[in-house]
C-alpha cells in the first residue's frame, strides 16, 4: 500500500469516527460565535444554524468532515471560483483544483489574498494544519504537504464548506485548441 493511499484510508477512517452535527439542538446561548481577531463575519452560533444547510454548519461552524466522495464539488471539473459557503468569499480558483483521489476537493494553493487561515490543529490524535476562512472562521479542511508542483501543498476542502460561481466567461461543451 502506497504512502498516499495510506494517507487516504486514515483520512476516510477519522471522518467515519466524526460525531454527528449538533445543529438541530438547542443553542445553550446566543452568544457570537468563537473567531479569532482577523475575521470579519460575526454572528451567534444561533444565527449560523438558522442560514446555513445542516451538512455546512456541521462543517464550517463544527469542525466537521463530509464522507470521502460524498460533497458536490469533489469531481467538479468547470471553469470558476469557489467562495466560502458561510460568507461569500472567494477562497480557491478552479485553475488551482487538482485530483488527489481523496474524495475531497483538492487545491494547489488559495486564492491571492488572505482569503484562508491556517491553523496548527492537534486532533485525532494527529499533528495537521487547519484551514479556516479569513472572513468568518468557518473550517474549510486541512492542508498537507503531499501536493503537486509548483506548491506540494494539498488544500483538502470539505464541499459543504464551499458554494461555486461558475466562470461567466467560460463556454462549456466547446474547446478550442
Amino acid at each position: 500500500m502506497t504512502k498516499h493511499s495510506l494517507h487516504s484510508l486514515l483520512l476516510m477512517a477519522c471522518c467515519a469516527l466524526a460525531p454527528s452535527c449538533s445543529a438541530q439542538n438547542e443553542p445553550s446561548n446566543d452568544e457570537p460565535a468563537a473567531t479569532d481577531s482577523t475575521t470579519t463575519v460575526n454572528k451567534s452560533e444561533a444565527e449560523w444554524r438558522e442560514e446555513l444547510p445542516h451538512m455546512a454548519c456541521f462543517v464550517l461552524r463544527e469542525k466537521g468532515t463530509e464522507r470521502a466522495f460524498s460533497g458536490e464539488y469533489w469531481d467538479l471539473h468547470e471553469k470558476g471560483t469557489y467562495q466560502c459557503a458561510g460568507c461569500g468569499l472567494a477562497l480557491f480558483d478552479s485553475d488551482h483544483k487538482f485530483e488527489s483521489g481523496t474524495g475531497w476537493p483538492s487545491f494547489f494553493k488559495p486564492a491571492e489574498g488572505s482569503a484562508i487561515v491556517e491553523k496548527e490543529d492537534d486532533s485525532w490524535g494527529m499533528r495537521r494544519v487547519e484551514v479556516t476562512c479569513s472572513a468568518c472562521g468557518g473550517h474549510l479542511g486541512h492542508v498537507f504537504e503531499d501536493g503537486p508542483r509548483p506548491t506540494g501543498l494539498r488544500y483538502c476542502i470539505n464541499s459543504a464548506a464551499l458554494q461555486f460561481v461558475a466562470d461567466s466567461t467560460a463556454v462549456q461543451g466547446v474547446r478550442y485548441d
